[in-house]
């Protein structure tokens, strides 16, 4: 008979393991529903910088999801307590869990101590997004800022986090690089620690 065996019985829904379940989505599925959250928010704002603010929001719940999903799958219900080993999640368990891949680099601002920068040659978010005239510098890097905003967040390292558009020689399009500009109480930790 088909399907007889010894099934393992839970007696309550909270003891039943998480599957990882399959872990990919279409990338027309996701690009449609992106396009959708980027065409309803324009609707209810007035000018770009508050689009941005809106996507990096939407984002920033997302962040707070994966961290916690993250913890729970990949390091056993432990956070990263380090700067650079935060930093070093988020650049490749959570980049490589939202977009199939490390992030292109993780690099430290040579200008300011508290500044760290993640770049991405093709961000996932803008590839399929072709900006009109009137809305210039508009960026749907922010969303991925919204989402390494609320991992930081969570895992206790505030922080402010932007995307911008950097220009490369001898590529028509610019590669996308998100500014991380820590708290300073995060640099005051981290000292303390040694």
């Amino acid at each position: 008979m088909i399907g007889v065996g010894k099934a393992k019985q839970y007696s309550n829904v909270l003891d039943k393991p998480l599957s990882k379940g399959k872990q990919e989505v279409s990338l027309s599925a996701f690009s449609f529903l992106f396009s959708e959250l980027v065409q309803y928010n324009q609707t209810q704002v007035d000018n770009i910088a508050e689009l941005e603010r809106r996507l990096e929001d939407a984002g920033y719940s997302v962040g707070a999801r994966v961290l916690e999903l993250l913890c729970h799958r990949e390091k056993g219900n432990r956070r990263e307590t380090r700067l650079l080993g935060i930093l070093s999640f988020v650049h490749s368990t959570v980049w490589k869990v939202l977009f199939g891949k490390v992030a292109d680099s993780l690099e430290k601002g040579t200008e300011h101590e508290d500044e760290y920068m993640i770049s991405e040659k093709e961000l996932l978010v803008n590839r399929f997004i072709s900006i009109p005239k009137d809305m210039g510098t508009f960026n749907c890097g922010a969303f991925v800022a919204g989402i390494v905003r609320g991992v930081l967040d969570g895992a206790g390292f505030p922080a402010v986090v932007t995307a911008h558009f950097v220009p490369v020689e001898g590529q028509q399009r610019p590669r996308t690089t998100i500014l991380i500009k820590f708290a300073e109480e995060v640099l005051r930790r981290e000292a303390r620690l040694g």
